[in-house]
């Protein structure tokens, strides 16, 4: 694309990414390439499983991700056993550039450099993925219930357009949770049993086997929490399975099976003065209306994966049901069944001294819904309301090539083409209204690595947001109506390092987004979804840093293997307004501007471990789009510790807010908090203590 065809603010972002560039060409030097990726300060891989065609090992998912010419996130799930997991925030906390925060139960928010961040509810902005395979409906929607935190053997996180190889081009990107196979469990069994305040247990069990080409594995979860506050019992079961079958050395069929049910009552939303003075009391009109959120889901997917020409070619298909029962201020039921069919070619070949690295790509992918609405009579289906169908089809084709030019220097240039269409029927009216998005959204990238274990990198990527259902259906007063919003649209330019030097490892990210039509939202009142519109200009840009550092190697004897570790996490956001008519260069309400994660662990060889932690927000976030309220910062005290008792038993004790801080978790934003007083606002946990065991054998 030639420069002066960008937008001015693309304009802007492709001269910091050009000097960037110079100044990573005039620097390199002529050593030998590197002998292995430089490590992230997450997470430290612990295994060598083998791995199969369609699911590579950790240490292999993991050199590959490594290779982005962009900010990424890896986490070995195997040294997440030191927490109780009872969502995917305790999988995602301590990862730079993710901004989770707890609502109740498996529900929470979850937004990638402001990604969604005025939606006080579900995910927008970021595919879910779960073994490469997308989780979100056709229309773009998605929920947390489908992943199980206790069934997973590693996550990665494509941030903003990094994720263009996996067919993303959102502007929060997409996360990618990868269930274990026979070849890439830990153990061929696990047993685990946990539980704590608040009359939480869980318990998850795995079992696997490989039987010569064939390979199974099973895994589910029971989890019950009665809940910190009153009406929110949740119940949960989770169960993934995968079944493989090797063709040969290089083809291979695997069948993914999911099941889950979900049984959450919802607690509701408080005002400030009742979140921090009487916290655990449900919201007003919750009890009687017995609101809740009822879920059940069957999800069935394949990947093959065979060796073709000079790559490797994946084809992944799939098919999700899903059935919901949710009283709200009305009760809502969505029936219906999302289908997909994504091939995916990879391949590497030799241009004279040049390495080139090509991935294609595309996603035909299509959803019919039956949604309705009813009058809440206690938590009953009550006098139908609305009785609707809608439906979603995308298709989509993307490319991303990787040139290696020295063997200091790699290239990366890549393209996504979409075309989605989103029809509604009224069934009680025949109305029916139907809107088409599509887009171009190209991306540059470069990627440094001038010595062994640290790389410089810097990219500008074109991201494109679909509105989903919930937002093109709109309730006024008692009535719903279709509106045709825009899609949502920006230009991302990041530069960044991640490494390794002495004792400290580090992942370093700066980014600049220039939006055009964000989707945000604004709580009409506390039993209505909110309503959502399309901003004109406005800026996201960040800094986000993870850094681990070892102070001390052998405290208790010459070779004894015990560490002291202290390890930061930061993340700086600044979202606001450009010359908006209304909100002129307001802050965008939902996120707090400093995010800080602390932990200090001491390690023995033995196994035996204790992580004093503190979660530190120092000034909240605004809560309304006049900003005229601010949530109170606050800083949360934990402490982690456990052992390995004896071969493949060991144990943990979470403890959580020590000091029993009241403080608001999260909020749904509003338009002005200074008019009168909201009731929008999730309040945080009190203290509360958790404890397990497991048994690997």
């Amino acid at each position: 694309m030639a420069l002066h065809s960008l937008a001015p603010c693309a304009r802007n972002a492709w001269r910091t990414l050009l000097a960037a560039s110079c100044c990573a060409a005039a620097h390199a030097q002529s050593s030998p390439p590197a002998s292995a990726a430089p490590s992230l300060p997450t997470v430290t891989v612990t295994d060598s499983e083998p791995g199969s065609p369609t699911v590579p090992s950790v240490a292999s998912l993991r050199d590959t991700i490594e290779q982005t010419a962009g900010s990424v996130g890896f986490i070995d799930n195997a040294t997440l056993l030191d927490r109780y997991q009872s969502n995917l925030r305790d999988v995602l906390r301590d990862a730079p550039g993710v901004l989770t925060q707890n609502r109740y139960g498996q529900e929470m928010r979850l937004s990638v450099r402001g990604s969604g961040i005025a939606r006080g509810y579900h995910v927008r902005g970021i595919e879910l993925l779960q073994d490469g395979i997308p989780t979100n409906l056709a229309d773009g929607s998605g929920d947390f219930y489908e992943i199980d935190p206790m069934g997973l053997r590693a996550t990665e996180i494509y941030k903003g357009g990094n994720a263009l190889g996996m067919g993303a081009s959102t502007l929060g990107g997409a996360v990618n949770f990868v269930t274990p196979t026979a070849y890439t469990a830990l153990a061929p069994a696990i047993v685990q049993v946990s539980g704590g305040s608040f009359g939480s247990v869980q318990t998850s069990g795995q079992v696997s086997r490989v039987l010569g080409n064939l390979d199974l594995l099973a895994n589910f979860t029971a989890s019950h929490a009665d809940g910190w506050r009153a009406h929110e019992t949740g119940n949960y079961g989770q169960f993934n399975g995968n079944l493989g079958y090797r063709f040969g050395p290089s083809a291979e069929t695997r069948f993914y099976l999911g099941l889950y049910a979900t049984n959450q009552l919802l607690p509701g939303t408080l005002t400030l003065a009742d979140a921090l003075g009487d916290p655990r009391q449900a919201g007003a009109g919750v009890v009687a209306q017995d609101q809740a959120r009822d879920m059940r889901v069957q999800r069935l997917a394949n990947r093959t994966s065979v060796a073709l020409g000079q790559g490797q070619l994946d084809v992944d298909s799939w098919l999700i049901h899903t059935d919901m029962f949710h009283p709200i201020f009305q009760v809502l039921t969505t029936n219906g069944d999302t289908w997909g069919l994504a091939p995916r070619w990879r391949g590497a070949w030799q241009l004279g001294d040049q390495r080139n690295e090509l991935t294609l790509g595309a996603r035909l992918v299509g959803g019919s819904y039956h949604a309705q609405r009813f009058v809440n009579v206690g938590g009953a289906a009550g006098a139908p309301t609305l009785d609707s169908r809608q439906k979603a089809q995308n298709a989509e084709v993307y490319l991303e090539n990787r040139s290696i030019v020295t063997p200091q220097l790699a290239v990366v240039a890549g393209l996504k083409a979409l075309r989605h269409e989103r029809r509604y029927t009224d069934l009680g009216s025949g109305a029916s209204d139907e809107v088409t998005y599509s887009g171009l959204n190209p991306k540059i990238g470069l990627l440094w690595t001038p010595r062994e274990h640290l790389q410089v990198f810097a990219n500008l990527t074109r991201s494109q947001d679909v509105p989903d259902f919930t937002d093109l259906t709109q309730t006024f007063g008692a009535a719903s109506r279709f509106t045709p919003l825009a899609s949502q649209r920006a230009w991302t330019a990041e530069v960044g390092t991640r490494g390794e030097q002495g004792p400290l490892r580090w992942d370093l990210t700066w980014y600049r987004s220039q939006v055009r039509g964000e989707m945000l939202q604004y709580t009409v009142n506390p039993a209505i979804p909110a309503a959502t519109f399309n901003a004109g200009r406005t800026l996201h840009q960040g800094i986000e840093l993870g850094a681990t550092l070892t102070l001390a190697r052998n405290l208790l004897a010459p070779n004894a293997g015990d560490r002291l570790e202290l390890s930061q996490m930061w993340n700086w956001s600044d979202f606001r307004f450009e010359g908006d008519p209304q909100h002129g260069d307001n802050a965008i309400p939902g996120a707090p501007r400093n995010v800080l994660r602390t932990a200090l662990t001491y390690a023995r060889a033995d196994g035996f471990y204790i992580t004093p932690t503190l979660d530190w927000v120092p000034g909240g976030a605004w809560v309304d789009y006049a900003n005229t309220l601010k949530t109170p910062g606050y800083a949360l005290l934990g402490l982690k510790f456990g052992a390995t008792l004896k071969d493949g038993l060991s144990f943990y004790v979470d403890l959580r807010n020590l000091t029993n801080r009241r403080y608001v978790a999260d909020f749904a934003p509003v338009l002005d908090a200074g008019a009168a007083p909201v009731a929008t606002f999730y309040p945080g946990t009190g203290r509360s203590i958790y404890a397990g065991m497991r048994y690997q054998f």
